[in-house]
């Protein structure tokens, strides 16, 4: 019987991975090209933002590993639909590499944080949605310098200065839904992970 419970919970932490690479997948498609440099707008980055605070580090890492692999093995999954190692070595691969410092700072600074909604949360989560985000930036830009061979004026231009109002409505976006669904949720995985580890 608890062989039974616990591959139900381990079925149910999967789902919930694979849903949130599904996401992140939806939020790639979702791609508005800029015209000064090759970094398009999407919303890949929210839902980035948005695993980290409801997976964690670990978890979240897994589903953003899942994301790159299923990108790098050819399935059109990066923004625009596109695939493949060429766009993940290419002028955005910091970026999406980045996802991953993105996803394990704000799991590691949410993690601690008190389930219940009030200001303490938001304040913390915004703090790590802000980090994660400052992480991003500080590798995907110095990529993006390199690969395409840009100017540090050039690299802050083009993979930057297009996306700061965006930076700030997603990371409102995220706190926001933070705020209303993760006390619950955080709930279902505090149930499920002490059952998953005694296995």
């Amino acid at each position: 019987m608890a062989k039974n419970s616990n591959s139900s919970m381990n079925l149910r932490m999967t789902v919930y991975i694979a849903l949130f690479t599904a996401l992140i997948i939806i939020g790639g498609y979702i791609s508005v090209p800029v015209p000064v440099g090759p970094v398009p707008i999407v919303l890949a980055d929210f839902f980035v933002m948005v695993t980290g605070l409801f997976l964690g580090r670990k978890r979240g890492a897994i589903s953003v590993a899942l994301y790159l692999a299923l990108g790098a093995l050819g399935l059109p999954v990066f923004a625009g639909g596109k695939a493949g190692l060429a766009v993940l070595f290419g002028p955005t691969g910091g970026f999406l590499f980045g996802y991953f410092l993105v996803v394990i700072a704000i799991g590691l600074l949410t993690e601690s944080v008190e389930t219940t909604p009030g200001k303490a949360m938001l304040v913390k989560n915004v703090i790590a949605l802000v980090a994660g985000n400052v992480l991003l930036y500080l590798v995907g830009v110095p990529w993006l310098k390199a690969v395409a061979k840009m100017s540090w004026a050039g690299a802050i231009i083009a993979g930057f200065v297009p996306f700061i109002a965006g930076i700030i409505i997603k990371i409102a976006a995220a706190a926001a839904l933070g705020q209303i669904l993760l006390p619950r949720f955080k709930q279902t995985l505090i149930q499920i992970t002490p059952q998953t580890e005694e296995a």
